[in-house]
């Protein structure tokens, strides 16, 4: 028996050690799950355009746009990729491209106003236009209710940093769950909280555009209560609706080796990617601010433990790049206890077109570290991608080659992280085409295919939308 077990483990081990062999069983090492929700996301207010269109009410980032200076190349979305005329396109591109999964965003505005009070019925028929024709092309929708929108109404009064704003987003949470919940199953409630509170009221630059430390940090509560509120009158709305979140995170790179520095870049790890997941999941925040003025800081109430807490179904979570951190004793950020410097994307290493570096183990790293915290929810990786901004060749092909090779360096990175044990059931890649990309307007393209801005808006697949396209057909990398 020992003599066979031996004769058999020495033919294995000869037929490995042939080129094929290895080949073979490298390309098997890079197949992801059965079942595995291949996709990818856009944004309503970066697609959608018709900004004022069928009885919709201004945003912020209309607003936003509309003042002089606030975006690079001075565009707006206001027609953006036209997507509210032209989503069947759209959905062509998606159907072609063999996703099985299709992440999009609501517009609030669109739908209410005003943020309170009447529905534009108009705006939920748009939505239902669109979820019918994804359901048509046998595409799942992933749909999140906020991808950073708000009404102007509601931040004219106050804004994410008023309180009264969670109940307005939970009483939108039940109007959509009552309109859509029969085509929709799988949710997100809010996309990047970290990012829309921390360029919107902290560093100005993003909308609103407010620099007001104190009130961003009211604001990041704020929205943990909707957050807790809207998953709550979303199931009551829906019950079989599955709830998420989406949060962006990253790994924190001490800028030093120095002590000072390791400890700053594990409060500002707390801070940006822990900060929307564990009130949720455990009713506090991560220790960060001095905690005998925590409450006052974020102005808690008795009670919010319970209001902030939500079972989330699954989480979603964007990667993109790492933050390098230092240790800032003077408290320069204005966020009391914090004492961190932070840079996002730069450090040595090869970057994408819009200066972010390319650090794809750090995905490895943070879903490691991420799946300690969530446990045996499943993962969707909502956003990954990267801004090459190749143009067209005069025979009009997108020769994209930096794209390529930061989603498949990333994409085994997923694969590294699934074999470790983390319950990622699916991959979204940022974006199903060129859009508004917010403050950059459209400086920067991280699209599969090109729009051709301002013309005639003519969607092309680049050579990442084919290569992905052959990455799906497969269910691996090949």
């Amino acid at each position: 028996m020992i003599r066979r077990d031996l004769l058999k483990g020495g033919v294995a081990a000869f037929l490995l050690s042939s080129p094929a062999a290895r080949a073979v069983a490298a390309k098997q090492d890079q197949r992801f799950p059965p079942g595995f929700m291949w996709g990818a996301a856009t944004a309503a207010y970066q697609v959608e355009g018709a900004w004022d269109a069928d009885g919709k009410g201004m945003s912020i980032w209309d607003r936003f746009a509309h003042t002089p200076g606030r975006i690079k190349d001075g565009t707006t979305g206001d027609v953006a990729c036209d997507s509210y005329n032209r989503y069947r396109e759209d959905v062509a591109l998606i159907k072609a491209l063999g996703l099985k999964s299709y992440r999009y965003s609501l517009s609030w505005p669109r739908i209410q106003p005003d943020g309170r009070g009447a529905v534009n019925s108009r705006g939920l028929d748009y939505y239902k236009r669109l979820t019918d024709a994804v359901l048509e092309a046998g595409v799942r929708p992933l749909v999140t209710l906020y991808h950073w929108d708000l009404p102007q109404a509601l931040e004219d009064a106050g804004g994410w940093p008023n309180r009264d704003t969670a109940s307005r987003m939970a009483d939108y949470a039940a109007i959509i769950g009552h309109a859509l919940g029969d085509r929709i199953d799988h949710w997100a409630v809010f996309n990047e909280p970290k990012t829309f509170t921390h360029l919107g009221y902290w560093q100005g630059i993003h909308a609103p555009g407010r620099t007001e430390p104190l009130a961003f940090l009211k604001a990041t509560h704020t929205v943990n209560l909707g957050l807790g509120m809207s998953f709550r009158a979303l199931k009551a709305a829906s019950p079989r609706a599955l709830v998420g979140n989406v949060c962006d995170v990253a790994p924190m790179l001490p800028k030093t080796t120095s002590p000072g520095d390791h400890a700053a870049a594990a409060r500002y790890a707390r801070f940006l990617n822990r900060w929307f997941l564990e009130p949720a999941l455990t009713g506090a925040y991560p220790r960060v601010l001095p905690p005998d003025r925590e409450h006052a800081l974020l102005g808690w109430q008795d009670g919010d433990e319970k209001i902030v807490r939500a079972d989330l179904d699954h989480i979603g979570l964007n990667y993109y790049t790492s933050w390098t951190v230092a240790d800032d004793p003077a408290g320069a950020n204005g966020i009391p206890g914090l004492n961190a410097a932070a840079e996002w994307g730069v450090g040595n290493h090869a970057k994408t077109d819009i200066g972010w570096d390319i650090y794809p183990h750090g995905f490895f790293d943070i879903l490691t570290d991420m799946h300690g915290l969530t446990g045996h929810r499943p993962i969707e990786i909502t956003e990954n991608g990267a801004s090459d901004n190749t143009p067209p060749t005069t025979d009009h092909h997108i020769h994209d080659r930096k794209r390529i090779d930061y989603l498949r360096s990333h994409l085994r990175e997923v694969r590294r992280a699934i074999d470790a044990g983390v319950p990622i059931r699916g991959y979204h890649c940022w974006s199903l085409m060129d859009n508004f990309e917010w403050a950059a307007g459209y400086s920067q393209r991280f699209g599969l295919a090109y729009v051709d801005f301002p013309a005639k808006l003519e969607r092309k697949p680049k050579d990442s939308f084919f290569w992905y396209q052959k990455v799906i057909r497969e269910n691996g990398l090949g």
